[in-house]
């Protein structure tokens, strides 16, 4: 699992940026902005394919280089959060599924997030949007490295207003059957106990609002902006202002805000003379939550959605822009992951990942300048294997070119619709057998290849051996040895709330 970028592109990409002149002596320190939407699909907005107009997405993906084959490492909320935060798959930092206001567990405080290691630099930090990481107080942001934080805890469906509790009559009854009510987080305090459908119609304009006042204040000092948005997560909410006008339902007004946000951002960066200095990488927690129909997006070319380990659940709409340093109009068809975030960073701004002074801390993502940077013949740095895990199962591994389904069994609509208007349709189980799949051919996963590669299966099993070694497997009872624990609350921790 070592990374093995060819040092030749290494190289070349440092010699780009040593040889860039660069305004206010800011090349070796970037402003990094990392937005991060939920349950965004593969063909969700217009760069990769959507019919719904985003213009400012468009103008990121001119300036910029689209990513073609960006993964998460599990297509579910707190699982990708986890692994975007520390450069980690998430099953090495303990973390599986979607924390709920219930969970006593979180992030653990031996793990180093991209906020600290901004803050090794003097970065001012801000997280505003949904955290999902835990949201008592040693799990919060503020514990994390972040100097600022607005929103919501966790996920916005996770509300006794959920339309599956509609038929209950009253807030008291829902709530024993659901969820306590939704708070938003101010730091570490709740600034609103019980967030209504009116104020989720306003979440992504005060999660936007927050992060133009953050650049405003910073912007003559190196920061990191995190916004995480809680759209397009189901239950869908839309400002007024982009109400009704995107001609393709409630769920492409949504994709419409979405991109007017990212337009604010990159407005606040122009006013202040410094997208030159900024690093601007837009993405997304996993693929659509199919099952919602008309509320869903959509993950194009690819099979299923969220919650499975088939490409529509796991492959991001990715954009990363840093003018000139990043080719303008050109797309990296390359294998890389939000776990290549933290140690790209951490090359770009010249901090220290805890595994430089911990060699038992493994961080799993990869240096990827030179993809980011068109360097000449930069290939994927993960070029044994990659990992696919689905709670604590190990489902498939992958190579650029090839991944191997392991047995296991996986949700679908097996080709009914979904929902409509806000209430989604039931899944059904089904299994897949161990299946070969040409990714550069057939990236749709339709037709099972092994029995004619069969020295690639037999090198993606090993692969998956050493995974199981080291992360474990509950598929086959197998404990990994480098798994590092998440953290737990203690008798003696602050509880900011949520029952037992």
């Amino acid at each position: 699992m070592r990374c093995t970028a060819l040092a030749a592109s290494l190289a070349l990409a440092a010699g780009s940026l040593a040889g860039q002149d660069a305004s206010k002596d800011r090349a070796g320190t970037p402003n990094i902005v990392l937005i991060f939407i939920d349950d965004l699909g593969y063909a969700d907005i217009a760069p990769f394919g959507s019919k719904v107009a985003t213009p400012n997405l468009d103008r990121l993906a001119r300036e910029g280089r689209r990513f073609t084959d960006f993964l998460v490492p599990s297509a579910v909320c707190s699982a990708s959060r986890a692994a975007l935060l520390t450069g980690c798959y998430n099953r090495r930092v303990g973390i599986s599924g979607a924390l709920g206001p219930r969970a006593e567990h979180g992030i653990a405080a031996g793990e180093t997030t991209l906020a600290e290691l901004c803050k090794q630099k003097g970065y001012a930090t801000a997280c505003y949007g949904k955290w999902h990481l835990g949201h008592n107080p040693k799990f919060l942001p503020l514990q994390h490295g972040f100097d600022d934080y607005f929103g919501l805890p966790y996920s916005n469906d996770m509300w006794p207003l959920h339309p599956a509790y509609a038929h209950l009559p009253t807030a008291a009854e829902r709530r024993k059957q659901g969820y306590p009510d939704l708070p938003l987080i101010a730091g570490d305090a709740i600034a609103k106990a019980e967030v209504t459908g009116d104020d989720q119609k306003m979440l992504t304009t005060w999660y936007t609002e927050h992060a133009v006042a953050f650049i405003d204040e910073h912007a003559d000092e190196p920061f990191l902006l995190y916004v995480p948005h809680s759209m397009v997560h189901v239950p869908l909410f839309v400002s007024d202002k982009f109400a009704g006008k995107s001609g393709a339902g409630l769920f492409g007004d949504v994709v419409m805000e979405v991109d007017w946000s990212v337009g604010e951002i990159l407005g606040a960066l122009d006013r202040h003379e410094i997208a030159d200095d900024t690093l601007v990488i837009f993405t997304a927690d996993n693929g659509p939550w199919l099952s919602y129909g008309n509320h869903a997006g959509s993950a194009g070319p690819f099979r299923e959605g969220k919650g499975t380990m088939f490409e529509g659940g796991i492959r991001e709409p990715t954009i990363m822009r840093w003018p000139g340093r990043i080719p303008a109009g050109t797309t990296c068809g390359e294998l890389c992951s939000t776990i290549d975030v933290v140690p790209t960073v951490a090359r770009l701004i010249g901090a220290k990942l805890p595994n430089a002074t911990d060699p038992a801390h493994t961080i799993d993502g990869c240096d990827i300048t030179p993809l980011m940077f068109g360097a000449e013949d930069a290939r994927s740095p993960h070029a044994a294997f990659w990992c696919y895990y689905a709670g604590g199962q190990l489902q498939a591994v992958r190579d650029r070119r090839f991944k191997l389904h392991l047995p296991h069994h996986y949700r679908t609509l097996a080709g009914r619709p979904g929902g409509m208007d806000g209430t989604p349709a039931n899944y059904e189980q089904a299994e897949i057998g161990q299946s070969l799949f040409d990714l550069e051919n057939d990236p749709g996963e339709t037709t099972d290849v092994q029995q004619d590669h069969p020295d690639v299966v037999a090198r993606l099993l090993a692969a998956a051996e050493a995974a199981r070694a080291d992360l474990g497997d509950t598929l086959t009872k197998r404990v990994g040895k480098g798994v590092r624990p998440a953290d737990r609350l203690g008798p003696d921790d602050a509880r900011l709330f949520g029952a037992k």
